[in-house]
């Protein structure tokens, strides 16, 4: 195993999204749907529906997919937008069986129409299947372009399983390339494991 310090040139990219949080989040807050009729929500700057520890389970075909759990969530209909506060999601891989993919934040805007989401006050998304994590003070999720970004000033920590870890700014991430890539003051380590190494060198 090659264990070395670099300083990656600006905007390069990996393979490793960790974008699967996002998609799931989207999903399930499109899926939330409520009847809540005359609650005189339309009132200037009230919700029209409010809601404390949330538990949210998505099923297909008898199997779960993710779970959503948060502490409020206030829907405004007027404005298409719901606000989540204290909350943590998690995605199930193939018939439930275990967790592949998991996330939280202390506070989260989700645009209801556009399906963006602004996650805030702490973000932490953990996807096991690609053995990355990102932390970072705020994430937003663009849904139609499929991008993921931070705040231009916040610096985004990256770990992945085998040590490797970069810390800059300017995080962009893109789910249909499947690349992230820092635009500015990047350091960090990165490892190369053996069996890539290994491969690399086969002809």
């Amino acid at each position: 195993m090659n264990k070395y310090s670099q300083k990656p040139p600006v905007g390069k990219q990996s393979p490793k999204p960790a974008i699967l949080l996002c998609f799931l989040l989207s999903i399930f807050l499109s899926a939330c749907s409520f009847d809540y009729g005359n609650t005189g929500g339309g009132e200037k700057g009230l919700p029209d529906i409010v809601m404390e520890n949330v538990e949210y389970v998505r099923v297909r075909a008898l199997d779960p997919q993710a779970r959503l759990q948060a502490e409020r969530v206030a829907r405004y209909e007027e404005r298409r937008i719901m606000e989540l506060r204290n909350f943590s999601f998690e995605q199930f891989g193939s018939h439930g069986e275990e967790v592949n993919a998991h996330g939280r934040a202390g506070s989260a805007l989700f645009e209801i129409d556009s399906g963006d989401i602004r996650m805030e006050d702490g973000v932490r998304l953990d996807v096991d299947s690609e053995e990355i994590a990102i932390e970072t003070m705020q994430l937003e999720w663009k849904d139609k372009e499929r991008t993921l970004s931070a705040g231009t000033d916040d610096e985004v920590h990256v770990y992945q399983d085998n040590g490797t870890s970069f810390t800059g700014v300017g995080f962009q991430a893109n789910a249909r390339t499947r690349s992230w890539a820092f635009s500015d003051a990047v350091d960090g380590t990165f490892i190369q494991d053996e069996d890539e190494e290994d491969a690399g060198g086969e002809e």
